[in-house]
């Protein structure tokens, strides 16, 4: 992976991850680089999901997987943080 290819991977995944902490209804302990990681990994996993079940060439729904992937790894996250700040 070039350098290019690179930074648009965290800057997608910056956005995502943000869409995502968004759309999670509550307080997440969760800092920008963990948004930022959740953002790549929710990213990729939505392309593969996208790849798999054939709609790739639609930016919209992969962009929909992406986020909806993302918001899953948010909670998750968020649920863990929280789980284990509090003890």
């Amino acid at each position: 992976m070039d350098p290019s290819g690179i930074i648009s991977a965290i800057v997608a995944g910056s956005i995502i991850g943000l869409i995502a902490r968004i759309l999670v209804p509550s307080m997440q302990p969760i800092g920008c680089i963990v948004t930022i990681i959740i953002g790549i990994i929710g990213a990729f996993g939505g392309l593969g999901i996208a790849i798999y079940f054939g709609y790739e060439t639609t930016w919209f729904f992969v962009l929909l997987t992406q986020v909806f992937v993302a918001v899953i790894l948010v909670a998750i996250t968020a649920a863990l943080f929280r789980k284990s700040s509090s003890t």
